[in-house]
């Protein structure tokens, strides 16, 4: 039976490591976080003069150093003071030389976004008129390249490792205390610890090249590695080898003191190392939590805690389907997993599966913000393919339950059968024992009979020496025989035999959806995504002057009499904070003449504000004028006219307008 399932693991192995192989060359590099919402000039704007200033407006919180903004000339020169200065964490601004000539010029950033991620990007405005350049900006990246590579491969050890830490640990302490002196899973646990720990180091020497240059040099560089340690990611990667510090000492007990007790004595420690492993796997989540996805964006406060419970419902489930498989196919024989210690982890994976709906519900929700960009965004097609895996992990979960009912009887009489043999195997070691003891007294008087009897006698006593040799040799030979047989009766039932490949088929899919889960941490979430395709569509609606305003033309038709016309929409300077607004109303020819009524409202849908109404005032013929508009914030603004040419006839016209 074992030479039949030996081909399948490793085919089934094999084939898991293609997929996860698979996804993560599809993952690539980290996507940006923070996305670039608006800018002062804008992307492709051809102005009259030279901006005093150049202006960039994230989707979230950034941090930028002297080099992170750069404003180069045609010829690929600096024209920028090189110190950007910020206005909340979101908006940036760099001052440029006076005396500009007219020409093209190319806006370079990269900076760090708020949940750790680097975001590079470069876009060209023109002075005057549109010239040539020997600047390219195409390819512009951040965080690829080897080191972007390495670190990529760092932060999947990491959530791997992990899982095998803190789910192998939970598996011995909840379901298998018995566990704790199996040396197939005190590797399991302790290999989890030494890969985080080495990953962590890793990551904390590469953070400040992946941010920065890209450049291998750089990852030594004593002086980029103390500024790594000033940031958000340093201090939780510091953190993170300081519980690591705590977890070894958590995993000497639990290998240690905790082994070496009776049942009835671990009862005592079980409690204190259950807090204590708590609160050490909490810390480790919460440093994942604390400087990722969940601490930016909405409900922040509330994301953290939740995505700490989400990892650590992750990790029991997969760290403890690495811990069954590896004692199913790895454990000694005269110490089988009892069905009490399956049943056991059965439940918790329950309960595990319970908080990862839960969870990754609100974190959809929060993450994605609208049903299209399920299959509009990245992340939300690879949400769409972790919810998949997550139904066929559920599946197979219950194949694995029916077998481990099943197996509920078969455990104790294999146990039963190898207890036995291990009582024969004694009785054989002892009488093997007791020979040689015989042996050895009659081969020391034979000894001192040799020296007076003739030598034909003294060969006889050096056999009976040899034949004690041979019967202890026998004595273990028939142990190792019988440990063989005990193995191959515990493999040949079909119980064990279908909970292993269902519980191989399970930690398979597991693995794969670990790798899915670690790209979503790398993606770009929908809703920075679709607010960031929505700026860049928006950009070219209105024309840009130099004066920054803002210009819709509406044609409108109410369906009267003299119901048809332009309507003229212009917003001056269209920034964040007051502006003026003008109206005129033209017929089809370009006469001006009035209408009954018009009213104006604002609308930011990204941000949920408005609609702002507007009530602009009757200046001559054609013309209303409304001064000190408020626009509280950036972004793709709606801006809907409502035109009534008549008592009953009326139009509402929008378009939407990009206000940096």
């Amino acid at each position: 039976m074992t030479q039949t399932i030996a081909p399948r693991v490793r085919t089934l192995v094999l084939l898991l490591l293609a997929a996860a192989c698979a996804l993560l060359a599809a993952a690539g590099p980290a996507a940006a976080h923070a996305a670039l919402t608006g800018s002062d000039p804008r992307e492709g704007a051809v102005v009259d003069r030279a901006p005093a200033q150049v202006s960039l407006t994230f989707s979230e919180s950034v941090s930028m150093d002297d080099d992170s903004l750069r404003v180069l000339d045609p010829k690929g020169k600096r024209v920028d003071d090189g110190k950007p200065s910020g206005t909340g964490g979101t908006t940036y601004s760099v001052k440029l030389h006076a005396g500009l000539p007219d020409g093209t010029y190319t806006v370079t950033y990269q900076v760090v976004s708020a949940d750790s991620h680097p975001v590079a990007g470069a876009y060209t405005f023109s002075v005057g008129a549109p010239s040539e350049t020997t600047v390219t900006v195409s390819g512009q990246g951040a965080g690829g390249g080897f080191v972007g590579a390495l670190y990529g491969v760092g932060r999947y050890v990491s959530y791997a490792a992990f899982a095998v830490l803190v789910g192998g640990a939970a598996f011995v302490l909840a379901c298998w205390p018995r566990g704790s002196g199996v040396r197939v899973v005190q590797r399991v646990v302790v290999s989890g610890w030494l890969a985080l720990t080495a990953a962590t180091l890793l990551l904390l020497l590469l953070r400040g090249s992946y941010t920065g240059s890209g450049k291998v040099a750089d990852v030594f560089d004593l002086g980029l590695l103390g500024e790594v340690l000033q940031t958000k990611s340093g201090a939780a990667l510091i953190s993170r080898l300081l519980l690591l510090a705590a977890a070894a000492l958590f995993i000497a007990v639990l290998f240690g003191a905790y082994d070496k007790r009776e049942d009835e004595e671990r009862r005592d420690l079980t409690f204190g190392l259950a807090v204590g492993g708590s609160v050490v796997a909490s810390g480790l989540a919460a440093t994942w939590a604390m400087s990722e996805h969940a601490s930016v964006g909405l409900q922040a406060g509330l994301a953290m805690p939740v995505d700490v419970v989400h990892l650590l419902a992750v990790a029991t489930w997969f760290g403890g389907l690495t811990a069954l498989l590896v004692a199913l196919y790895r454990g000694p024989s005269d110490t089988p997993v009892p069905a009490l210690a399956v049943r056991r982890f059965s439940r918790i994976a329950f309960g595990s599966v319970l908080a990862l709906v839960v969870t990754g519900t609100y974190q959809s929700w929060r993450q994605l913000g609208s049903w299209t960009a399920f299959t509009d965004t990245r992340y939300g097609q690879l949400l769409l393919v972790k919810i998949g895996l997550v139904a066929v992990l559920v599946g197979v979960a219950f194949f694995s339950r029916r077998w481990t009912a099943q197996l509920a009887e078969a455990v104790p009489a294999a146990a039963g059968t190898a207890r036995e043999a291990a009582k024969a195997s004694g009785k054989a070691s002892r009488k093997a024992s007791g020979k040689t003891a015989v042996k050895t007294g009659s081969t020391a008087a034979s000894k001192t009979a040799s020296k007076t009897a003739p030598p034909g006698q003294a060969s006889g006593a050096a056999k009976g020496s040899g034949g004690s040799q041979r019967a202890a040799q026998l004595a273990r030979q028939r142990a190792a025989v019988d440990a063989a047989r005990q193995k191959r009766q515990r493999d040949a039932d079909p119980n064990r035999f279908g909970l292993r490949r269902s519980v191989l088929a399970e930690a398979g899919v597991a693995v794969v959806l670990l790798v899915v889960t670690t790209a979503l941490t790398q993606t770009e979430p929908g809703r920075t995504e679709e607010e960031a395709k929505a700026a860049g569509t928006s950009s070219a609606v209105g024309s840009a002057p130099s004066t920054g305003a803002v210009t819709l033309d509406m044609p409108f038709d109410t369906g009267s009499q003299n119901g048809k016309g332009v309507l003229r929409v212009e917003l001056d300077p269209a920034r964040v904070g007051a502006n003026d607004l003008h109206l005129y109303v033209e017929r089809p020819d370009g006469t001006a003449f009035d209408i009954p009524e018009v009213k104006v409202a604002l609308t930011l849908k990204a941000k949920d504000i408005g609609p702002l109404p507007v009530a602009p005032d009757h200046i001559t013929t054609g013309h209303w004028s409304a001064s000190g508009v408020q626009i509280p914030m950036a972004g793709d603004w709606e801006v809907a006219v409502t035109v009534r040419t008549s008592d009953i006839d009326q139009v509402t016209l929008s378009k939407n307008a990009q206000i940096g």
